[in-house]
């Protein structure tokens, strides 16, 4: 059993795409969900989606590569067990110069760290995309 199922999540992702994976099935969760819609929405992946396998839940990512070159070039997870990151709204961090994302788990949900500071809430960076 792993103690870190967000970096598990991403470890997949980035271990999908050095294989050149067109999808990849993780086990399913709410916060793995939300990330996964937020890098749909963000135009990171072509697709996510929640199936059910008998009575568990899993989540269906397809990638998106641009030729051989995955849209993902960096995936880093922020905050871990061991050490949280929690940021206000205005110390947010910009990831390369706001070209990237990070993602913040606010009091609101899961979101962007633009759409955070838009609203003005902080919360816990749970990792930087680019």
């Amino acid at each position: 059993m792993f103690t870190d199922p967000i970096a598990d999540f991403i470890t997949r992702i980035r271990n999908a795409q050095a294989a050149h994976h067109e999808q990849l099935v993780v086990p399913g969760s709410r916060i793995k969900l939300a990330m996964a819609k937020i890098l749909e929405r963000e135009g990171y992946v072509a697709e996510a989606k929640e199936k059910a396998e008998g009575a568990r839940k899993m989540i269906e990512v397809t990638l998106k590569y641009l030729g051989k070159t995955p849209y993902i070039r960096s995936l880093t997870r922020v905050s871990t067990p061991g050490r949280r990151v929690y940021r206000k709204a205005n110390e947010l961090p910009r990831v390369l110069s706001d070209q990237g994302i990070a993602i913040v788990s606010t009091s609101a949900g899961l979101m962007t760290n633009k759409e955070a500071r838009k609203r003005k809430l902080g919360g816990e960076v749970l990792c930087e995309i680019y």
